[in-house]
């Protein structure tokens, strides 16, 4: 009888240290649930913390940098010998009027600009006219005067140093620079 009950102890001990896990029936299942920890109800609030870690790290880009943002851009173009803004660029200076009226503590620099076409003189002053534009369009949409200051570098700061068409396009315009900024 003692070899009997230490050879079933023994192969009870073998049984429960084996690899292979027996399936328990459902109605083994249900009771076997209710008596383990629930650590399905832990997971979520994991993925909760993750979840808010991710949005919080969404809400920290800059929107001055991220390129699917209007205020990214930074340039708005004029026609040839003309400082008024044209209609294509007026969302983008309402989006970074609204920017400055949401962050007063912000400062920009709009900075003038002209081809080459016409004398230094003739050009520093249309690149004034074209940086004023600006600056009076966001005025007239909130934003404080203290808060814009204009500069003309006329033709001295080309885009494009190509002497074409296209190239004296992209010098005609007036550059959007936050204060701080690298250029």
């Amino acid at each position: 009888m003692k070899n009997f009950l230490a050879l079933l102890s023994i192969s009870v001990g073998l049984m429960a240290c084996s690899s292979s896990q027996v399936k328990p029936s459902t109605s083994d299942t249900t009771a076997a649930t209710s008596k383990q920890p629930q650590t399905a109800v832990q997971q979520p609030e994991t993925n909760k913390v993750q979840d808010n870690a991710i949005k919080s790290k969404q809400v920290e880009i800059d929107p001055l940098t991220d390129p699917s943002n209007i205020l990214s851009k930074r340039n708005v173009y004029f026609d040839f010998d003309k400082y008024e803004v044209k209609p294509e660029y007026r969302a983008l200076v309402e989006a970074h009027a609204k920017y400055l009226n949401d962050h007063s503590n912000r400062m920009v620099t709009i900075e003038g600009n002209a081809d080459e076409r016409g004398s230094r003189e003739y050009n520093l002053a249309l690149g004034q006219k074209r940086a004023v534009a600006v600056k009076q369009l966001m005025n007239l949409l909130g934003v404080k005067d203290n808060q814009i200051e204009t500069i003309s570098y006329g033709e001295e700061k080309p885009k494009d140093n190509g002497h074409d068409e296209a190239a004296w396009a992209e010098n005609r315009r007036a550059d959007i620079r936050y204060q701080g900024e690298m250029q």
